[in-house]
């Protein structure tokens, strides 16, 4: 299977009529992880498998930002998808994927902006059925925005996180400290789902992916031997 938000990158790439310079976008870096080469992280990808699925419903430019950690949820959960949102023409995929009786999709979502019969706390499943998590990649902002406008998401669940932990994500800053990172997000809802190795091979892969980052971006020497990368060790193929 290709990989789901490398797609939607060169997708989005073709359509640009100038080039998108996220920051540090002139260091030559990893077509597979996005990492400086010299720091790259592909001989640390984790192989596991899972139930459940991710919906990645991806603002703008997200699939263009080297930090954005949609992509290590496609790098773990096979059975993800990645789409661009768009409020006036969604893709025509979605909808097929959405009404794929295979699936329950479950927008993941804070229940305060929800209708109050939408919200639940556990993953609905009718029998033969696999949730499927619908997940809004993009800033605090950017994914009220979507949840308001997509009105093809209004017939299903929203599930609402409380998680216990504070952010760990430490690339970019957001609004407020209890606010998680797209792929913190998925492995909770993985968790929840059943898929217990999936989830915690996430959470470590985005540790590591973490420190690789920033020590490219600090030009520091990594230290292989950090509780990350021996976290991540147990769930590496072979």
């Amino acid at each position: 299977m290709s990989h789901a938000v490398a797609r939607l990158r060169a997708e989005r790439l073709a359509r640009s009529v100038r080039p998108f310079n996220a920051r540090g976008s002139r260091v030559p870096r990893c077509p597979h992880c996005r990492v400086a080469f010299s720091y790259c992280l592909c001989a640390w990808r984790p192989q596991v498998s899972s139930v459940a699925g991710v919906c990645l419903l991806m603002y703008d430019t997200e699939p263009l930002k080297p930090s954005n950690t949609g992509w290590l949820i496609a790098d773990v959960v096979a059975d993800t998808a990645a789409f661009g949102w768009s409020r006036t023409e969604p893709d025509p995929a979605i909808e097929a994927l959405l009404n794929d009786p295979q699936w329950q999709p479950i927008i993941v979502f804070p229940g305060e902006y929800a209708e109050p019969e939408r919200v639940v706390e556990r993953v609905p499943l009718a029998p033969g059925q696999r949730p499927l998590f619908v997940l809004l990649d993009a800033t605090w902002m950017e994914a009220r925005k979507m949840f308001r406008k997509s009105p093809y998401l209004d017939r299903f669940p929203v599930l609402s996180l409380q998680p216990e932990q504070l952010s760990r994500y430490r690339l970019r800053r957001a609004q407020r400290e209890e606010h998680l990172c797209t792929a913190e997000v998925a492995a909770l809802c993985l968790e929840l789902a059943g898929d217990q190795r999936a989830a915690q091979a996430l959470d470590a892969y985005l540790d590591v992916f973490t420190e690789h980052y920033l020590a490219a971006k600090r030009n520091q020497p990594l230290d292989l031997g950090s509780p990350a990368h021996q976290a991540l060790q147990a769930f590496l193929p072979g």
